[in-house]
């Protein structure tokens, strides 16, 4: 098993694998490329955009800056907007339907390491260096018709259902109910939300 199998599994995996480096390193050129793009220059927006991500439907707006650890785990439905310095850690899946609304500094993250320093180092070698930090991770999916309010944090493993509002500043640890209004740290529901547009 590769160790971009068992990343993609939620196994504990090595980081500093040589072919998961070479995919990091891509997607930070890329991304690179995307945040120094002239705003007007939409057709290589998109070429850059096509490359980095997994996959992607109609009319993807992302304003610069933003950030990614491989785009190539990230999938947006049709008619998205992600607004500025938004930080996606596709070390899984990260999924979001139609017509999402990403507010500026969301971070979404499905990579997490082991709390015990041990697991999560090994031993210290002789130079006195480390090896990458193990991780695992767990995918994040985000529902149709979905705006998550600026600076919110969406935590590894969370489902978001469909018509859901994640208030700014709110922090998601566990999944979001279809329909809701939710907000806070630990982000909860507060209120149902009308009914989806059909």
């Amino acid at each position: 098993m590769t160790e971009r199998e068992k990343m993609l599994a939620g196994m504990l995996y090595d980081c500093g694998d040589p072919e998961l480096l070479l995919q990091w390193h891509r997607a930070k050129d890329l991304v690179r490329k995307y945040n120094n793009t002239d705003s007007l220059d939409h057709k290589e927006k998109e070429k850059i955009l096509n490359e980095l991500l997994g996959g992607k439907g109609k009319n993807l707006w992302i304003t610069a800056p933003f950030f990614v650890d491989y785009g190539n785990n990230i999938y947006f439905g049709n008619h998205c907007e992600v607004n500025m310095n938004c930080t996606f850690l596709d070390d899984n899946i990260i999924r979001i339907g139609d017509h999402a609304l990403i507010a500026p500094n969301v971070q979404i993250y499905t990579a997490f390491h082991p709390t015990n320093a041990f697991q999560r180092f090994g031993e210290q070698k002789e130079d006195g260096s480390f090896e990458f930090c193990k991780t695992q991770t767990a995918p994040v999916t985000i529902g149709n018709y979905v705006w998550i309010g600026g600076g919110a944090i969406i935590m590894p493993g969370v489902t978001i259902g469909d018509n859901v509002v994640i208030g700014a500043g709110s922090v998601v640890t566990k999944d979001i109910p279809e329909n809701t209004v939710a907000y806070g740290n630990p982000c909860r529901v507060m209120r149902e939300n009308a009914s989806c547009i059909k």
